[in-house]
C-alpha cells in the first residue's frame, strides 16, 4: 500500500473555509480528524477521482452537527449542510450515497450494500481514527502513525469526551445517540 499523505486537500480546505467560525476553537482538531479519516479511507480502497471527491465531501460534513447544535447527537444535524452543499454544486445525484456515508459512519457492524461500497469504506476509515488505530482493517501501523503525526489530534477526542460526559449527565438512558445499532 502506497498512499501519499497530502498535507493540504484543496476541496476540503474550500469546504472548511465556510465552517471555521462555527467550529471555533475546535477547528484544528476537527479538520485534522477529517484529514486522517480521508487518508485512511484512501488507504482502504483505490478510488477514482469521483469516489475521492465523495469521501472528501462526506468527511467534511460527517460530524459538523456537533458544532451546529452543540450536541453529541450530531448525525441528524450533519446531513442538511451536506445536502445543501451537493445541491449548490449540482451534485444531487450523489445525495443518497453521501447521506449514507454520514448516517452510517458509526454503525456498529459492517454496512453491506453493493451499490454504495464507499459507505463501508468511510465507516472503517472513521473507525481507524476514532479508535486511535486500534482497528486497522489492514492498514499498516506505520502508515497510521505517519498520518497521525502529520495531522495531530489537537484535542479532538478530548473535546468529544467532554461533550459526551455532559450529554450522559442529561441523557443517561441514551448515552451514545450517534451510534447505529
Amino acid at each position: 500500500m502506497s498512499v501519499t499523505i497530502e498535507a493540504r486537500i484543496p476541496l476540503l480546505e474550500e469546504i472548511f473555509s465556510d465552517w471555521k467560525e462555527t467550529i471555533g476553537s475546535e477547528y484544528e482538531g476537527y479538520k485534522n480528524h477529517v484529514y486522517r479519516t480521508i487518508h485512511f479511507c484512501l488507504a482502504l480502497r483505490e478510488c477514482s477521482e469521483e469516489e475521492r471527491e465523495k469521501i472528501i465531501i462526506a468527511g467534511a460534513f460527517h460530524d459538523i452537527g456537533i458544532w451546529i447544535e452543540d450536541t453529541v447527537d450530531y448525525i441528524p444535524p450533519s446531513v442538511p449542510p451536506a445536502m445543501e452543499y451537493l445541491k449548490n454544486r449540482n451534485l444531487e445525484v450523489w445525495s443518497k450515497e453521501i447521506k449514507l456515508m454520514i448516517t452510517e459512519h458509526h454503525k456498529i457492524g459492517e454496512f453491506k450494500d453493493e451499490m454504495h461500497p464507499l459507505v463501508e469504506v468511510f465507516r472503517e476509515g472513521d473507525l481507524v481514527d476514532f479508535s486511535f488505530g486500534t482497528f486497522k482493517f489492514g492498514i499498516p501501523s506505520a502508515y497510521i502513525n505517519e498520518v497521525k503525526a502529520t495531522f495531530p489530534n489537537s484535542d479532538f477526542h478530548k473535546n468529544l469526551g467532554k461533550r459526551a460526559i455532559k450529554w450522559f449527565g442529561n441523557h443517561p438512558l441514551n448515552p451514545a445517540p450517534m451510534m447505529k445499532w
